[in-house]
């Protein structure tokens, strides 16, 4: 089966790309790092939901875009090629989430929510900034306020928090299967954006070993550094081909999402960690600097290896789902 994108997704990229060059950079990351202005990394809520890019998979009947899961991944990798923040994994699983609460989905839409999804025992993902948060309790989906308790980013774009949701929140209709596959579709949604931080991340590599001289030869005329570029290479359009399977079984083959959302978190987590760390490798000295955006792609790779679950339950998953299929 062909799962690339067709001409329509490419133009989106395309568009999405241009928007989010212009509103965020890796630099805005140092400079949240510099300040300690956490969660205010560009482009910020107010200006995605304008894009309509965070609203992509919103019905167009309550204000969205009436997209695929498919469409947001797409944009999803441009976000994470410039560290863009807040997440996109925010919209998607609150799109999910409120899919039978329309009240919501509008303010949502509208830009009048700015939501959180909470996962116990977890640091919140956009908590900072948010004043409205949904939870799983006793088995049922609520929504509410909350406290916020910040803490030290090591990547100040993901907006890390603690939260504890208000005792009086309101139910939302859904439960744990809504949650789960709301989870599911975060997960692929997160390793999109893992997709595009890797894939920069290659690419700044391979322009310095291009440029990089060393003993008369650019340094990416040397094996060590050659195999190690084309390893990150390899695990990327890897990576890319489960991203769009995931987020195509989100849209046309439910049963099939389980394991492709597994399997795109568990190689996202692997593969960006990869391209961070030899990314620095390459650069050598000036690699291990505050002043190189090296640093930047290795801070994202380590938190969002924990995000929605680590790499080994999602390793695990996958083993578990293909044995049960084999049975």
């Amino acid at each position: 089966m062909n799962f690339d994108l067709d001409d329509e997704q490419r133009d989106l990229a395309a568009a999405a790309r241009d928007f989010l060059a212009d509103a965020a950079a890796p630099a805005n990351a140092r400079e949240a790092l510099d300040s300690g202005a956490r969660g205010a990394v560009p482009p910020g809520r107010d200006e995605l939901v304008k894009s309509g890019f965070a609203t992509i998979t919103i019905a167009e009947s309550a204000g969205g875009g009436g997209g695929t899961l498919l469409d947001l991944a797409v944009v999803a990798e441009q976000a994470g090629r410039v560290l863009a923040g807040p997440s996109l994994v925010t919209y998607a699983r609150a799109a999910e989430l409120f899919a039978e609460s329309p009240t919501q989905l509008e303010a949502l839409a509208g830009g009048g929510l700015a939501l959180a999804v909470v996962d116990a025992g977890s640091p919140v993902l956009d908590a900072i900034g948010a004043d409205t948060f949904v939870a799983l309790r006793d088995g049922d989906i609520v929504c509410g306020a909350g406290t916020v308790t910040e803490r030290e980013p090591i990547d100040p774009t993901r907006g890390l928090a603690d939260v504890a949701v208000a005792p009086d929140a309101s139910p939302v209709p859904g439960g744990p299967d809504r949650w789960a596959r709301a989870e599911r579709v975060g997960r692929v949604i997160l390793a999109a954006e893992g997709l595009g931080a890797a894939s920069r991340a290659l690419e700044i590599g391979v322009e310095y070993a291009k440029e990089r001289h060393a003993f008369g030869r650019a340094i990416g005329s040397y094996q060590a550094v050659k195999h190690m570029l084309v390893d990150v290479y390899v695990e990327v359009e890897q990576l890319r081909s489960l991203v769009w399977w995931a987020a195509w079984a989100a849209d046309n083959a439910p049963a099939e999402l389980p394991l492709a959302a597994a399997a795109a978190k568990a190689a996202a987590a692997t593969t960006l960690e990869r391209a961070a760390e030899t990314l620095i490798q390459v650069h050598g000295g000036i690699g291990f600097t505050w002043e190189h955006d090296a640093h930047l792609y290795w801070r994202r790779a380590k938190v969002d290896r924990f995000l929605l679950g680590d790499d080994v339950a999602a390793f695990d998953e996958v083993a578990r789902i293909a044995m049960e299929g084999a049975r």
